[in-house]
């Protein structure tokens, strides 16, 4: 079995950086290991894309989209038998502000 790729999406990869210096304002060391866990899951996923459930609030989700949280940040994917996209990184307070 050929594991998928990995892509991050911009928006993806910028929240992640926003996410790290909000944090490490107050704390080098809190930001540097939720940082350091994000990516680690993120890498994890090459390896069972489907092991989250399905995005339950994705709209007409056909199953490809799928979504977790780690440290209170929710992550959202994409998948594919090739790849696997980052779709957002978001604080999960942050879903009923809209």
């Amino acid at each position: 079995m050929v594991k998928p790729n990995l892509f991050i999406e911009a928006e993806a990869k910028s929240e992640l950086k926003r996410i790290y210096s909000y944090i490490k304002k107050d704390f080098l060391q809190n930001a540097e290991k939720v940082r350091k866990e994000i990516i680690a899951s993120l890498g994890e996923l090459t390896n069972n894309p489907g092991q989250y459930p399905f995005d339950k609030y994705r709209k007409n989700n056909d199953g490809s989209y799928r979504a977790f949280e780690i440290h209170k940040y929710r992550i959202t994917y994409h998948t594919t038998k090739e790849r696997i996209t980052v779709i957002r990184i978001r604080h999960s307070r942050d879903l009923f502000e809209y």
